[in-house]
């Protein structure tokens, strides 16, 4: 049979996600059919269509090793991404059968019992020896695995350099300097955003909280305390808050934005400066400012240092409910790769997950060097806790940027009620 691959509107998606019930528990089926159709729930990014011939290729692939086999493939909102997968856990029959996801995801997934465990088929695959142990360890629960690594992902600094080159300007080498240089750009050029900032962008904020000294939360082995009430996270918050104003971003326009809508901005030539990953390059190579930026490491507090950086990145997952088992991992395999992550990185900037493939491509393509350096540095990652899908599903840290900069309520009180919002997490998974 033809392999089908049909794109589901995002309309749907959103309708579906407003209704998303709770998680209810899952079982695994004990099918395992070696045909049909098979359902894959993808990440849809901001210039979607290099990703989509990636994966097409895939399937094509795919399609002459499994005949009788259809796939549909679904590109879903990240931001709606946790109501609309929970509810996939919750009914089997609307699930899909393969799905990526972030690795701050896993451990909560996990504890849903929505992701098959293929510790099994991940040992017995060639490639995944050259899995880099910080991947391997995003896809690992109490021992298992529960996914392939689909691609790592870090955040720099992308700038304008006809516009620093117009102004006169330094590529800033401390936090200050960067919110100072930002000021600078607005009032010379009104029309611009000095750095495009989201009161959505949690992972544009937390280089800011680290740099400061400050964490998300404390603890070890599961058991965690929220920290973003510290006096030091209150400094960071303060720093990534001032740029929310007239004087560069404002607060009724960047409030709501999230990573996506910054980088948008920034790729249509409306912002001199944004905080963009690897993983950018793509939309920011396809908008208005291609050949007049350039990308550095995200300067910390003292100059030449690096702000710690959230060490990201995306997996693929087989849902424990599938009733195409085997399918759906020698899918799962196919598509994360080493042939497809190198084709992914060509196409979108993302950066391999194999050591071996990311050290080939560092060779020869220069804007992968900050993002090294990057990884390099002091990267962190959110608590490893099943806690952490539903903080991050409550929005508590995007309402915590967003109560300060609209003036709600002042740092001290925002987040210390985020931190109250976090704590119920963390005691309710035990």
């Amino acid at each position: 049979m033809k392999l089908s691959v049909r794109m589901v509107a995002v309309a749907a998606v959103l309708a579906t996600a407003a209704c998303a019930p709770q998680t209810s528990g899952n079982s695994s089926s004990d099918k395992d059919e070696k045909t049909g159709t098979l359902r894959v729930w993808l990440f849809q990014e901001v210039n979607n269509k290099p990703k989509e011939e990636v994966v097409d290729s895939v399937l094509a692939e795919f399609e002459k090793a499994h005949e009788g086999t259809d796939v549909t493939v679904e590109y879903i909102p990240v931001e709606t991404r946790a109501q609309r997968i929970k509810a996939a856990f919750n009914d089997p029959e609307s699930a899909p059968d393969l799905v990526e996801y972030g690795n701050t995801d896993t451990a909560g997934y996990v504890k849903d019992g929505g992701l098959a465990d293929v510790t099994e088929e991940f040992a017995a695959w060639d490639e995944a020896k050259d899995t880099d142990p910080t991947a391997r360890q995003s896809v690992t629960v109490g021992g298992k695995i529960y996914g392939a690594p689909y691609f790592v992902g870090v955040r720099a600094l992308y700038y304008r350099t006809d516009v620093f080159e117009e102004l006169g300007l330094d590529v800033p080498r401390t936090q200050a300097e960067l919110i100072s240089t930002a000021q600078q750009i607005r009032a010379a050029k009104p029309e611009l955003y000095g750095i495009a900032v989201g009161g959505a962008y949690t992972y544009g904020a937390m280089p800011f909280i680290w740099a400061h000294g400050g964490e998300l939360a404390t603890g070890t082995g599961g058991s965690y305390a929220a920290a973003i009430d510290s006096a030091a996270a209150r400094k960071g918050i303060e720093a990534y808050t001032s740029l929310f104003g007239d004087d560069n971003c404002p607060a009724a326009k960047c409030a709501a934005m999230t990573g996506n809508d910054t980088i948008t901005a920034f790729a249509a030539g409306k912002a001199a400066m944004a905080i963009g990953g690897d993983f950018s390059h793509a939309a920011v190579e396809a908008g208005k400012v291609k050949g007049t930026y350039a990308v550095v490491p995200l300067p910390g507090l003292k100059p030449g240092s690096i702000a710690p950086a959230f060490a990201g990145g995306n997996n693929l997952g087989v849902l424990k409910s599938t009733t195409h088992r085997t399918l759906a991992v020698d899918l799962m395999k196919r598509l994360a790769s080493k042939k497809a992550q190198g084709e992914l990185f060509e196409a979108m900037g993302f950066l391999p997950t194999f050591s071996d493939v990311r050290q080939q491509v560092a060779a020869k393509e220069a804007f992968v060097k900050p993002f090294v350096e990057t990884l390099a540095a002091d990267t962190k990652f959110v608590p490893a806790s099943p806690a952490w899908a539903q903080i991050d599903a409550g929005q508590v840290l995007p309402t915590m940027f967003q109560e300060v900069v609209s003036g709600r309520k002042d740092v001290a009180t925002a987040s210390a009620d985020a931190a109250k919002k976090m704590n119920d997490a963390f005691g309710s998974v035990g």
